[in-house]
Protein backbone atom coordinates (compact mmCIF):
# COMPACT_ATOMS: atom_id res chain seq x y z
CA UNK A 1 0.00 0.00 0.00
CA UNK A 2 1.34 3.42 -0.89
CA UNK A 3 0.29 5.16 2.34
CA UNK A 4 2.97 6.30 4.72
CA UNK A 5 2.92 6.06 8.50
CA UNK A 6 1.87 9.72 8.58
CA UNK A 7 -1.42 9.21 6.71
CA UNK A 8 -4.43 10.95 8.21
CA UNK A 9 -8.10 10.74 7.41
CA UNK A 10 -7.84 13.98 5.43
CA UNK A 11 -4.87 12.81 3.30
CA UNK A 12 -6.38 9.44 2.30
CA UNK A 13 -7.26 9.34 -1.41
CA UNK A 14 -9.62 7.11 -3.33
CA UNK A 15 -6.56 5.33 -4.73
CA UNK A 16 -5.45 4.56 -1.15
CA UNK A 17 -8.91 3.17 -0.37
CA UNK A 18 -8.93 1.13 -3.59
CA UNK A 19 -5.52 -0.38 -2.80
CA UNK A 20 -6.71 -1.24 0.71
CA UNK A 21 -9.93 -2.90 -0.48
CA UNK A 22 -8.15 -4.81 -3.26
CA UNK A 23 -5.62 -6.07 -0.69
CA UNK A 24 -8.50 -7.09 1.60
CA UNK A 25 -10.10 -9.11 -1.23
CA UNK A 26 -6.76 -10.78 -2.00
CA UNK A 27 -6.39 -11.88 1.64
CA UNK A 28 -9.87 -13.41 1.65
CA UNK A 29 -9.37 -15.14 -1.70
CA UNK A 30 -6.06 -16.63 -0.52
CA UNK A 31 -7.72 -17.83 2.72
CA UNK A 32 -5.33 -15.66 4.75
CA UNK A 33 -8.14 -14.99 7.19
CA UNK A 34 -5.96 -14.35 10.28
CA UNK A 35 -4.16 -11.62 8.31
CA UNK A 36 -7.52 -10.32 7.05
CA UNK A 37 -8.76 -10.12 10.64
CA UNK A 38 -5.85 -7.81 11.47
CA UNK A 39 -7.40 -5.20 9.14
CA UNK A 40 -10.19 -4.68 11.71
CA UNK A 41 -10.17 -2.38 14.72
CA UNK A 42 -10.81 -3.77 18.20
CA UNK A 43 -14.31 -2.22 18.18
CA UNK A 44 -15.13 -3.45 14.66
CA UNK A 45 -18.33 -5.04 13.38
CA UNK A 46 -18.98 -7.25 10.35
CA UNK A 47 -22.57 -7.46 9.11
CA UNK A 48 -24.36 -9.40 6.39
CA UNK A 49 -28.06 -8.52 6.65
CA UNK A 50 -30.64 -10.88 5.20
CA UNK A 51 -31.77 -9.98 1.72
CA UNK A 52 -35.18 -8.67 2.83
CA UNK A 53 -33.88 -6.25 5.49
CA UNK A 54 -33.31 -2.52 5.15
CA UNK A 55 -29.56 -2.13 4.47
CA UNK A 56 -29.31 0.39 7.32
CA UNK A 57 -31.01 -1.94 9.83
CA UNK A 58 -29.38 -2.99 13.08
CA UNK A 59 -29.09 -6.65 14.09
CA UNK A 60 -30.86 -6.19 17.47
CA UNK A 61 -34.16 -5.69 15.63
CA UNK A 62 -33.69 -7.64 12.37
CA UNK A 63 -32.53 -10.95 10.97
CA UNK A 64 -28.90 -10.96 9.82
CA UNK A 65 -26.96 -13.80 8.23
CA UNK A 66 -23.88 -12.51 10.06
CA UNK A 67 -23.70 -9.92 12.85
CA UNK A 68 -20.24 -10.21 14.40
CA UNK A 69 -18.34 -7.92 16.70
CA UNK A 70 -14.53 -8.18 16.65
CA UNK A 71 -14.45 -11.07 19.14
CA UNK A 72 -17.07 -13.13 17.25
CA UNK A 73 -15.36 -12.35 13.97
CA UNK A 74 -12.13 -13.72 15.43
CA UNK A 75 -13.95 -16.89 16.48
CA UNK A 76 -15.44 -17.21 12.97
CA UNK A 77 -11.96 -16.95 11.45
CA UNK A 78 -10.61 -19.63 13.83
CA UNK A 79 -13.47 -22.00 12.93
CA UNK A 80 -13.09 -21.45 9.18
CA UNK A 81 -9.36 -22.17 9.37
CA UNK A 82 -9.84 -25.54 11.11
CA UNK A 83 -10.08 -28.86 9.29
CA UNK A 84 -13.23 -29.55 11.30
CA UNK A 85 -15.07 -26.75 9.47
CA UNK A 86 -16.50 -29.32 7.05
CA UNK A 87 -18.48 -26.79 5.04
CA UNK A 88 -15.20 -25.05 4.12
CA UNK A 89 -12.61 -27.83 4.27
CA UNK A 90 -11.07 -28.22 1.91
CA UNK A 91 -11.46 -24.51 1.35
CA UNK A 92 -13.67 -23.25 -1.43
CA UNK A 93 -12.06 -21.48 -4.32
CA UNK A 94 -13.15 -17.89 -3.91
CA UNK A 95 -12.60 -14.78 -6.04
CA UNK A 96 -13.82 -11.32 -5.15
CA UNK A 97 -14.20 -8.50 -7.63
CA UNK A 98 -14.48 -5.09 -5.99
CA UNK A 99 -15.38 -2.00 -7.98
CA UNK A 100 -17.28 1.28 -8.09
CA UNK A 101 -15.37 2.38 -4.99
CA UNK A 102 -16.58 5.74 -3.74
CA UNK A 103 -15.73 7.84 -0.75
CA UNK A 104 -19.15 8.89 0.50
CA UNK A 105 -18.22 11.00 3.49
CA UNK A 106 -15.45 11.97 5.86
CA UNK A 107 -17.31 11.97 9.16
CA UNK A 108 -15.31 12.64 12.33
CA UNK A 109 -12.82 9.80 12.56
CA UNK A 110 -14.63 7.68 9.95
CA UNK A 111 -14.30 7.45 6.22
CA UNK A 112 -17.56 6.11 4.78
CA UNK A 113 -17.02 4.02 1.66
CA UNK A 114 -19.35 2.34 -0.82
CA UNK A 115 -18.35 -0.46 -3.21
CA UNK A 116 -19.94 -2.95 -5.52
CA UNK A 117 -18.77 -6.54 -5.18
CA UNK A 118 -19.11 -9.90 -6.84
CA UNK A 119 -17.85 -13.00 -5.07
CA UNK A 120 -17.57 -16.28 -6.92
CA UNK A 121 -17.34 -19.41 -4.77
CA UNK A 122 -16.63 -22.85 -6.21
CA UNK A 123 -16.93 -25.99 -4.09
CA UNK A 124 -17.71 -29.58 -5.07
CA UNK A 125 -18.09 -28.65 -8.77
CA UNK A 126 -20.75 -26.03 -8.00
CA UNK A 127 -20.13 -22.32 -8.50
CA UNK A 128 -22.24 -19.79 -6.63
CA UNK A 129 -22.30 -16.06 -7.27
CA UNK A 130 -22.88 -13.51 -4.53
CA UNK A 131 -23.18 -9.84 -5.45
CA UNK A 132 -24.11 -6.63 -3.79
CA UNK A 133 -22.93 -3.47 -2.11
CA UNK A 134 -20.16 -3.19 0.43
CA UNK A 135 -20.46 -0.36 2.94
CA UNK A 136 -17.38 0.36 5.03
CA UNK A 137 -16.48 2.66 7.87
CA UNK A 138 -12.72 3.01 7.72
CA UNK A 139 -10.42 4.75 10.19
CA UNK A 140 -6.73 5.54 10.24
CA UNK A 141 -4.94 3.46 12.86
CA UNK A 142 -1.16 3.80 13.29
CA UNK A 143 -0.99 5.65 9.98
CA UNK A 144 -2.83 2.89 8.08
CA UNK A 145 -6.43 2.27 7.11
CA UNK A 146 -8.43 -0.13 9.27
CA UNK A 147 -12.00 -1.40 9.13
CA UNK A 148 -14.33 -0.23 11.89
CA UNK A 149 -17.42 -1.65 10.16
CA UNK A 150 -18.01 -3.77 7.10
CA UNK A 151 -21.53 -4.37 5.85
CA UNK A 152 -22.03 -6.68 2.86
CA UNK A 153 -25.51 -6.12 1.46
CA UNK A 154 -26.49 -8.89 -0.90
CA UNK A 155 -28.47 -7.77 -3.95
CA UNK A 156 -30.04 -11.15 -4.76
CA UNK A 157 -33.61 -11.99 -3.82
CA UNK A 158 -32.40 -14.58 -1.34
CA UNK A 159 -29.96 -17.43 -0.80
CA UNK A 160 -32.15 -20.18 -2.26
CA UNK A 161 -29.59 -21.40 -4.77
CA UNK A 162 -26.55 -21.04 -2.52
CA UNK A 163 -28.35 -21.82 0.71
CA UNK A 164 -25.71 -20.29 2.98
CA UNK A 165 -22.85 -17.87 3.42
CA UNK A 166 -20.05 -20.08 4.68
CA UNK A 167 -17.11 -17.92 3.61
CA UNK A 168 -16.17 -14.27 4.00
CA UNK A 169 -17.89 -11.87 1.60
Amino acid sequence: MSMTATATLQTITRADVEDFLFAEADLIDAWKLPEWLELFTDDAHYFVPSTDVDPEARPNDNLFYIADDRFRLGERVKRLMKRTAHVEFPHSKVRHIVGNIRILERDGDDLKISTSFIAHRTKNAVTDVYFGTGLYRLVVRDGRLAIREKRSILASDGLRQQGRVSFIL
